[in-house]
């Protein structure tokens, strides 16, 4: 079993300001009292979902997702020139690195460019012991999982078990990013919550 404070030594170690929560809802209201007269972009996320974050956050700031948007398209794009972003991650290694998978691009992009300001929000369920786990759960347990949420004809959301490498047009994964340390000009928060949150 992976260990969450080893991930946030880890995490420090690597550069990253790191916030340990007991709930969700600790971290919600820690990030909605941080947070304030801006604009924020939002990665498509569970983990922000059930958290009930861009509800919160709506309330005073201009907070951009496509999950919430008429137009998901120009939500993107507006996300990905916000001054603060918030997402979270298909799985974290003990040792510190962070994997993501994405279908469009838009959050990978925003993980490695053009904000102020990101925080990573990752609860106990994204940890795995080493890097290649961590991979291993990006692909055959996040991936399969988003698939299924958004109906996707897959291999791996029909059969429910583990990714297939398909070429179905439907395919979710079409990219994965590591991420080893902060992108160089941004500052990067990692919020580390003891609950399973998300996919």
């Amino acid at each position: 079993m992976a260990d969450l404070q080893k991930a946030a030594k880890a995490l420090e170690e690597r550069g990253y300001t790191v916030h340990m929560f007991s709930t969700a809802a600790e971290a919600a209201e820690w990030l909605n009292a941080k947070i304030d007269g801006t604009t924020v972009g939002f990665g498509g996320s569970a983990t922000l979902r059930d958290m009930g974050l861009y509800e919160a956050l709506s309330t005073h700031n201009t907070v951009h997702w496509h999950w919430k948007s008429n137009d998901d398209m120009a939500a993107r794009h507006a996300a990905m020139t916000d001054r603060v972003y918030c997402t979270s991650v298909n799985a974290l290694a003990e040792s510190g690195e962070m994997v993501s998978i994405d279908g469009m691009g838009n959050r990978l992009a925003s993980m490695l460019f053009g904000h102020e300001t990101i925080y990573y929000v990752i609860g106990r369920n994204k940890l795995a012991p080493t890097y290649e786990e961590a991979v291993w759960r990006a692909r055959n347990v996040a991936a399969p999982r988003r698939a299924q949420q958004m109906g996707r004809k897959t291999p791996c959301a029909i059969k429910a078990d583990r990714c297939y490498d398909c070429k179905s047009p439907d395919r979710v994964c079409r990219g994965m990013t590591t991420l080893w340390a902060p992108m160089t000009g941004m500052s990067a928060e990692v919020l580390l919550i003891d609950e399973e949150l998300g996919l």
